[in-house]
């Protein structure tokens, strides 16, 4: 059983591989003064670098879950996903409304890949 961890921090790391499977932490914007749109679209990058440093990418995607802190947010994640996911590849997803870890965070996504 093989198991990596990469980008590792104090208390969680962002990407663990386990034999072929990818599994990201919940990604949130750095710039947290965007509106949904582009939070997602921050994190839709995130993931992207993420996926490549373990050499996969978002076509590979199995699941994504979506943390909305309001469901009024739904168009706007939307409009970036759409914008950025494989039509060719569409993971499945689940898409909640959740408090996130602070009042900033609009939008928190985790997603599963294949290496």
């Amino acid at each position: 059983m093989s198991i990596q961890r990469f980008k590792i921090g104090p208390r969680m790391c962002q990407v663990v591989v386990h034999n072929d499977t990818v599994y990201l932490a919940g990604q949130v914007a750095e710039d947290t003064t965007a509106d949904a749109q582009g939070q997602t679209e921050q994190i839709l990058k995130e993931i992207d670098e993420l996926l490549a440093l373990v050499g996969t990418d978002k076509g590979k995607l199995l699941s994504a879950t979506v943390y909305l802190s309001d469901m009024a947010h739904f168009g706007a994640l939307n409009a970036a996903w759409e914008a950025w996911v494989d039509p060719a590849n569409p993971p499945v997803r689940a898409t909640v409304e959740a408090k996130l870890a602070a009042p900033k965070y609009q939008v928190e996504i985790a997603v599963i890949a294949a290496k």
